[in-house]
């Protein structure tokens, strides 16, 4: 099995090169015939392959067994190798949904046809395109899940970093000798714009390369496109896509607070023009062009691009829009079918996304998915001269975007529409209480013995770029960046127990002590600010108890290392026995971006924290399958198991209250809330995780 890992992991190499050229660092060669080259080498292909396999630094050579079955993909082929790969475009779906089910097709247990159906796509297929489908196959096949999943900022560095770093890399790849200490190319913090534009003062969220990776791969995990239907159909994945996207609207909103701005205003009027330009400064080492930008007050237009199978209207997306609200007035869905069932959060989720488990696409369309289109062709609505997309058409990209936030502002407006509405009920006194558990204190300890609060600085990281350079030397090359981080801290809660044992679910929110006005929130407008940092479940002995919990254990984000991951060197790792997991894992909120920003002078915030019921919590497991994964459950549910609270996600905040006018009023005794400072030190201090390099001059 460690040889067929080994060899699967090749292929996220060096997306670009052609398979006859050998691949990952230690130079394995895959022996290809006739039937796998790549087009244009149908002539001199294995001649070029067999030269390469004289050669004396070839580790090994790779065997591949002929296709069991003939593979012709009619649809995926038509996405020339240099064009750029949008799940958001429906023909690009139909390319995505065909090659899955080539690579989903083969029997598992048979690795090694699997391997030669693999390399025989990459070598006919899109880079991007190849890449996605490989990764949704490799995640979803039992036989396949030890394969570790290649960091995406590494295979397609173009996606996450200033275009300019390119050209120095290949420079210093080619011209230092290997024995050199690599010198961080320097991305600097403000590449995209200058302090003239407000919006520019979001860019450390908006272009933070965790926060974009956690995007790509959320998509990876809840693909909305599959013929597969079990891959789509995860449990709550529609309520999930509201209250992943929800709490980073809560977040952007906050770190709006932070800098001076108004929270976010949504895009409601679809005819109207949207101030905010984005020049994102990025290229695209695939297509080898730039990625457009969007001018400032440009307008939504009907699109007509059969090139992309995009031919939508206005007119259609506002006809949809009222069926969703007629949907949510009425409690009612219309099924393809004809029959009507109740409306629920989790129906809503897949109705706005439009995965292929809406209930009605015909009826309520995909507004989700054609907002993001929409907003991504605005500079070619036609294709007359020949432009892709914009960044907000693409998972790795789209949050980079000022106008993502408006879009999803408006989505989420619409989910919580219908958590207002009157067939979603108010939580009563009994779902909120916890009888006999009442809090004595909350507490947040920072690790510099600070109490109640916490601090942020700068930090600056490398990261490789050497296995996204095609037809470069082979040598680490690495771009230092400037990203935000925090001090580590705890949380300390005091509770008495006046029943027997039990255990308790503890919820962790925080959220702005004030709005924009600097005047306090009315609970209806701060309940959609309170941002998750934390859920875990915990035993309560009779009694007086203290329970801890470390800022690094958060159930919404994911470690460091697993961010900002070389995976290389894991596969054969002793201590990582459960990779499949750990590639599940890799869907998460970034935890050096848990905690908000704050200012110099400090930003008060509440830190609010629940213990409830467990009884009305837990969840009926059916199945006996176990996982490793409990980092980022919150954001993205554990593996083949039910999502691991039977609340609504968000709960307690989820739904309005009718009793109580703030939060103040809202305190039960199972609750606890307590003032906070977050603090900003506006320095930078290099990461020590950093490989050893010369000091940047």
């Amino acid at each position: 099995m460690a040889d067929i890992v080994d060899n699967l992991s090749l292929l996220f190499d060096r997306p670009n090169e052609p398979m006859i050229i050998p691949k990952g660092d230690d130079k394995a060669l895959f022996e290809l015939t006739e039937e796998f080259l790549p087009p244009g080498y149908e002539n001199n292909g294995v001649e070029l392959n067999n030269r390469f396999g004289d050669e004396a630094d070839i580790s090994r050579k790779i065997p591949i067994e002929n296709l069991k079955r003939k593979v012709n993909f009619k649809l995926a082929t038509q996405l020339p190798v240099d064009a750029d790969f949008s799940l958001f475009l429906p023909k690009h779906q139909d390319m995505a949904t065909e090659v899955i089910d080539v690579l989903m097709g083969v029997p598992e247990g048979q690795t090694q046809q699997f391997l030669s159906t693999c390399v025989f796509s990459r070598s006919n297929l899109n880079p991007q395109l190849f890449n996605y489908c490989f990764t949704v196959a490799l995640m979803h096949r039992r036989d396949t899940r030890q394969v570790p999943v290649a960091n995406f900022a590494e295979s397609f560095p173009a996606k996450f970093m200033d275009s300019r770093v390119f050209q120095k890399a290949r420079e210093v790849a080619a011209v230092l000798p290997r024995d050199v200490p690599r010198t961080p190319i320097i991305i600097p913090r403000d590449y995209t714009a200058t302090d003239l534009e407000d919006e520019h003062r979001l860019a450390y969220f908006r272009e933070d390369l965790g926060i974009n990776l956690h995007h790509w791969h959320w998509h990876l995990v809840y693909p909305f496109a599959a013929s597969q239907r079990e891959i789509v159909a995860k449990d709550r994945r529609g309520e999930l896509f509201f209250y992943m996207h929800s709490q980073m609207i809560a977040r952007y909103n906050g770190e709006r607070l932070n800098s001076a701005l108004k929270r976010v205003k949504k895009f409601s009027n679809w005819r109207e023009p949207i101030p905010e330009a984005y020049f994102p400064k990025l290229d695209s080492l695939t297509s080898s062009r730039g990625w457009p930008p969007r001018q400032a007050n440009m307008t939504w237009q009907d699109l007509n691009r059969p090139v992309d199978g995009l031919l939508v209207t206005i007119d259609d997306m506002e006809r949809w829009r009222r069926n969703i609200e007629e949907a949510i007035s009425t409690g009612r869905v219309t099924t393809a079918d004809g029959r009507t069932i109740d409306l629920d959060i989790d129906i809503l989720g897949n109705m706005m996304e439009a995965s292929i488990l809406s209930p009605n696409r015909e009826l309520y369309g995909s507004i989700h998915n054609n907002g993001h289109s929409f907003s991504a062709y605005m500079h070619d609505l036609q294709h007359r001269y020949l432009e892709s997309f914009s960044v907000i058409a693409d998972e790795a990209t789209t949050m980079r975007d000022p106008f993502f936030y408006r879009w999803h502002a408006y989505i989420d407006d619409t989910f919580q529409r219908h958590k207002e509405s009157p067939y979603v009920r108010p939580y009563t006194r009994s779902e909120l209480e916890n009888p006999g558990v009442r809090l004595t204190s909350i507490a947040i300890e920072s690790s510099n013995n600070q109490m109640n609060t916490l601090n942020t600085f700068w930090m600056s990281s490398d990261v490789d770029l050497s296995r996204g350079l095609d037809f470069s030397e082979r040598r680490p090359v690495y771009a230092r960046f400037t990203h935000l981080n925090h001090t580590p801290f705890r949380y300390v809660i005091k509770v008495n127990n006046t029943g027997s044992a039990r255990r308790t679910t503890v919820r962790i929110f925080i959220a702005p002590k004030f709005d924009e006005r600097n005047l306090t929130w009315a609970l209806a407008d701060q309940r959609k600010m309170f941002v998750e940092m934390d859920i875990f479940v915990t035993p309560l002995n009779a009694g007086e108890n203290t329970i801890t919990r470390l800022s690094t254990q958060s159930s919404v984000t994911i470690p460091f290392e697993q961010t900002f991951r070389d995976l290389s060197p894991q596969s054969g790792d002793p201590r990582r026995t459960n990779l499949a997991a750990f590639n599940f894992c890799g869907c998460g909120w970034p935890q050096h971006m848990l905690v908000p920003k704050g200012n110099e002078a400090g930003v008060t915030y509440q830190f609010f924290v629940m213990l409830s019921n467990y009884e009305l919590d837990r969840i009926e497991e059916s199945s006996n399958v176990q996982s490793n994964c409990v980092e980022a459950s919150s954001f993205c549910g554990l593996r083949d198991r039910k999502y691991p609270d039977r609340r609504a996600m968000g709960f307690p905040f989820d739904r309005p209250s009718t009793t109580a006018a703030n939060i103040e009023d809202f305190i039960l005794p199972n609750m606890g809330l307590q003032d906070i400072t977050i603090r900003l030190r506006n320095e930078t201090i290099p990461n020590p995780r950093n490989p050893v390099t010369q000091t940047p001059q």
